[in-house]
């Protein structure tokens, strides 16, 4: 690892968290713990299979613990702290450049050193989004609440357009939904390269998507 540079995202997203209060960086450090015993007990039992109560054991902390961190069991699949440093990081883009061309940049730094970080916890988390019902749904809930409300808002400011402008919903919709397209074509042929397919349907659509 190199010398801490703000000028890198996860190296932001490390400084950032480092700023917190004591008792912040203590909560997450308890959050990402359990969810590393979460997905490694579903990886050898199954999601169904697994209870809070095994998870919250494993972690060495009380169910009603667990759920003061996760308020669902498929809360533990899905939350991360990714979208504060994507906004971060594509308010940083030069203001001329478009919605989609300054999504494009910003996601071509994060990904690739996010999977430098967490490559295998992130293909956990999705695999479980993608295969099972429950956790697909509360993904698709939090991104509507989560990642499509920060999207808005970022696409807003970039525009001079208020937040509820139907167009400005439709355009994060239609970037969630190429994003979603990406991850699963990721997990069919995990050889490729996320970044790049990413990168790939996100130009796709800014040219209108021709076929």
């Amino acid at each position: 690892m190199s010398a801490s540079n703000p000028e890198h995202p996860i190296d932001r997203l490390q400084d950032r968290l480092s700023r917190l209060p004591l008792r912040e960086r203590k909560k997450l450090r308890t959050r990402r713990a359990v969810q590393a015993h979460a997905l490694r007990l579903f990886g050898e039992q199954g999601y169904d299979a697994t209870t809070v109560e095994q998870i919250a054991a494993a972690a060495e902390i009380s169910p009603s613990t667990f759920f003061r961190y996760f308020p669902t069991k498929e809360d533990v699949v899905i939350t991360d702290e990714y979208d504060p440093i994507m906004a971060e990081v594509f308010r940083d883009q030069p203001a001329d450049l478009p919605p989609l061309d300054a999504l494009r940049a910003t996601l071509r730094e994060i990904l690739p050193q996010m999977f430098d970080e967490d490559l295998e916890v992130i293909r956990s988390r999705m695999r479980l989004a993608a295969e099972v019902p429950a956790v697909r749904a509360r993904m698709f809930e939090s991104m509507s609440k989560g990642t499509h409300a920060v999207l808005t808002e970022l696409i807003s400011e970039r525009t001079g357009r208020r937040p509820d402008d139907p167009d400005v919903d439709a355009f994060s919709w239609a970037v969630l939904g190429v994003l979603q397209g990406a991850i699963y074509r990721w997990l069919d042929a995990p050889d490729e390269d996320l970044a790049e397919v990413v990168d790939h349907n996100l130009e796709f659509l800014s040219r209108g998507c021709p076929l």
